[in-house]
């Protein structure tokens, strides 16, 4: 089980009732640009939402004022396991995009990863299109370590062929220890 606190935010596992608000931002288009899949109905919120409370792979990020899940987490950790290494990515509700709380959640839940798990690494990847999402790892001491040309698709042109996209690749190490 796992919860903590930040300045604005609250950091835990699923419960069954955040797919209301997972369908909040799931069942938007724009939710997809730089993500795979498509939006989502409310009987498939709730699907994702079931089994995301089976395990520790997503977290909810709430926000402290309103208890309003405003996004979450995906933290992982990566095969194999003696590495040490947690693979972290993160989608948050257009509403609340802007305003820190991606920054303020992804950085606790490293400083966390890095405290609670002892992980030796934290790795991200990203588009290079979607700014928003390599300046936040970048704020939060993450450093660009490659570029990948073409590294994967999801979505298909009108013909059925993949629509590739390049890749950035980040790594952070404790440096607690």
């Amino acid at each position: 089980m796992i919860k903590f606190e930040t300045k604005k935010l609250i950091i835990r596992n699923h419960i069954e009732s955040d797919w209301k608000d997972l369908y909040e931002y799931l069942s938007l288009p724009v939710t997809y640009e730089f993500e795979p899949g498509e939006p989502v109905s409310l009987e498939e919120s709730k699907l994702i939402m079931a089994e995301r409370c089976k395990g520790d792979d997503f977290l909810a990020v709430v926000h402290k004022n309103n208890g309003h899940m405003i996004g979450h987490l995906y933290f992982h950790h990566s095969d194999p396991e003696h590495f040490m290494t947690w693979e972290l990515g993160y989608i948050f509700n257009p509403k609340f995009q802007n305003k820190g709380y991606c920054t303020e959640a992804s950085s606790a839940i490293v400083r966390y990863a890095f405290k609670e798990f002892k992980a030796h690494k934290v790795v991200a990847h990203c588009n290079p299109k979607n700014t928003p999402s390599w300046r936040v790892l970048e704020k939060i001491g993450m450093e660009r370590e490659g570029f990948f040309k073409q590294k994967a698709f999801f979505k298909k042109d009108k013909n059925g062929n993949p629509i590739w996209h390049d890749c950035y690749s980040y790594g952070l190490l404790n440096n607690l220890s």
